[in-house]
């Protein structure tokens, strides 16, 4: 039976070299770096999130059952019915 061997990741050049330096020096609090000085994006908030809501549950069965009568997912329903909502109260308040 061969002893199995745990394989460790190498780090890459650039992360072993900056672990085994004194970096301290490189930082300029007089000029501090933004992500684009250092060719980084931070990645885009995704165009949609998850919530967790509590609803009645005497709620949520009429939104399925309208949302049954009309063919379409209740928590699409549910978006639309939020937008224009949203909407109706935006024009009111303008």
């Amino acid at each position: 039976m061969k002893n199995a061997r745990k394989t460790k990741k190498r780090r890459p050049k650039e992360i072993r070299d900056y672990d085994e330096r004194e970096t301290s020096t490189m930082i300029d609090a007089a000029r501090p770096l933004a992500l684009a000085d250092l060719g980084l994006e931070l990645p885009k908030a995704p165009p949609t999130q998850v919530v967790s809501i509590r609803l009645p549950s005497s709620l949520l069965n009429q939104l399925k059952a309208f949302a049954s009568a009309r063919d379409v997912p209740y928590q699409a329903l549910i978006k639309l019915l939020l937008a224009e909502a949203l909407e109706r109260r935006r024009r009111r308040a303008a």
